[in-house]
């Protein structure tokens, strides 16, 4: 989805750093145009950006100068002399993606296209508070930058489990996160790398990721449906993500879907869908019932715990208790889900998270009830189909949200004369992040 994710990130300048980033707006489209592949030459640079021919040749020349692009091949002719390819460069710089999620951390070291090269991944839960968790991450990008030879990264995207205060990078009363409210990350990373720190929620960076880089049709519309140890979802519409007056938008785990006293949810409340259908409750009911399953009994007996994969191969084998557990999420996962597909009417409807090492069978039995319960004209053309990034799609967002603010015509304006965003972080840090 490269050619047309621009849309998505536009960050909002600092007023007093309006007037320096329109020297630099012409540079940042350039880059942009051919970073996204909307234009390969410069002819094609001047058509679609409507800049002048000589902005256009200043501009991609001064790209080239600092390593964003570089020429490669001949195009092929239109019936005149054959232009330059014009390539960006995605090993100009190095950046890294950061997800925290609720019972994992993954850090990536990725390239400018905001594919990871190398990652990093344990299982983790947030319960152990920000100051512990923040020194897992630290030491994963400690050991990502020795083991892989990185330079010093130009910047850092993070997601996490919760609500965002963009500019200042710190979490708002985040339901599972106890400890954390009030927590900068970005002001905790900063103290400790030489780089700009950006943090989104974890959702929405998923949700980028997998419509940038995924294999899904291409449509400006997008629900994302992320099912692991929580839930929660993200919605780009006409290309852009829609955010909320606080970053809360999407917050789909905690609406309330039942009136079962036992189904007791992380946050407090009493039937939350989190609490119904979320990963960790499936695992908590499976090591329940495992003395109805020869298959999970044994998978408990091996390892003395049961895993979403036992789960999934459980129900694949024709496990009845697996299969039935399965069911019920999927059922309700999909009442919630077709509910969202009639309010935002996407294009595609992408499932992704933990849950999927249960099997992608869920999604399909969430297709059914969502084609069963949403409108006829919401759904016709609705393609359902799982994330494709193989667990990346967090990373791969949050690499993606350190990108667009360097590239951004205000950033560019602060490190283009150094051809290098290193020793800005302090600088690049006052504007407001991209996603915004």
């Amino acid at each position: 989805m490269a050619t047309e994710h621009r849309e998505i990130l536009h960050g909002v300048a600092a007023s007093g750093a309006i007037a320096s980033s329109l020297e630099a707006a012409p540079l940042a489209v350039v880059v942009d145009l051919v970073r996204t592949g909307r234009a390969r030459t410069r002819p094609e640079l001047t058509a679609v950006s409507g800049l002048s021919r000589k902005v256009v040749t200043q501009r991609v020349d001064q790209a080239c100068e600092i390593g964003l692009l570089r020429e490669g091949g001949l195009a092929p002719s239109g019936g005149g002399r054959h232009a330059r390819v014009l390539e960006f460069d995605p090993d100009a710089g190095r950046v890294f993606g950061v997800l925290i999620g609720a019972s994992e951390l993954r850090v990536a070291v990725a390239a400018l296209d905001g594919r990871p090269l190398a990652t990093s991944q344990e299982d983790w839960t947030v319960d152990s508070g920000p100051e512990a968790t923040m020194q897992r991450v630290h030491a994963h990008i400690d050991a990502l930058a020795v083991r892989h030879a990185a330079t010093r990264p130009w910047g850092i995207g993070v997601g996490v489990p919760g609500p965002v205060d963009f500019p200042e990078g710190r979490l708002i009363a985040p339901p599972i996160m106890p400890g954390w409210d009030g927590f900068s990350v970005r002001a905790w990373l900063r103290e400790r790398v030489d780089a700009p720190v950006w943090v989104d929620n974890d959702v929405n960076l998923m949700a980028v990721g997998e419509w940038v880089h995924g294999v899904g049709p291409r449509t400006e519309d997008m629900l994302f449906l992320k099912v692991g140890t929580g839930i929660g979802s993200a919605v780009i519409s006409r290309g852009r993500l829609l955010r909320g007056q606080r970053g809360a938008a999407g917050d789909i785990g905690h609406i309330r879907v039942s009136d079962d006293p036992t189904a007791v949810c992380r946050c407090g409340e009493v039937g939350c869908l989190e609490a119904v259908a979320g990963g960790w409750s499936l695992i908590v009911e499976a090591t329940q019932r495992a003395s109805e399953s020869p298959t999970l009994l044994d998978a408990l007996r091996e390892r003395g715990r049961i895993s979403l994969g036992d789960v999934g191969a459980a129900s694949r084998a024709g496990d009845p208790v697996a299969r039935e557990m399965l069911g019920e999420r999927a059922a309700a996962l999909g009442e919630v889900t077709a509910s969202l597909v009639n309010f935002a009417n996407p294009g595609q409807l992408v499932v992704g998270g933990g849950v999927l090492r249960a099997g992608e069978e869920l999604v399909g039995r969430i297709e059914d009830v969502v084609r069963r319960r949403s409108t006829k004209i919401a759904s016709e053309h609705l393609v359902v189909r799982p994330a494709s990034l193989d667990q990346q799609e967090g990373v791969t967002g949050a690499a993606l949200l350190a990108v667009e603010n360097l590239l951004s015509p205000i950033a560019l304006a602060r490190w283009v004369e150094d051809a290098s965003p290193l020793g800005h972080a302090a600088a690049l840090q006052r504007f407001a992040p991209a996603f915004a």
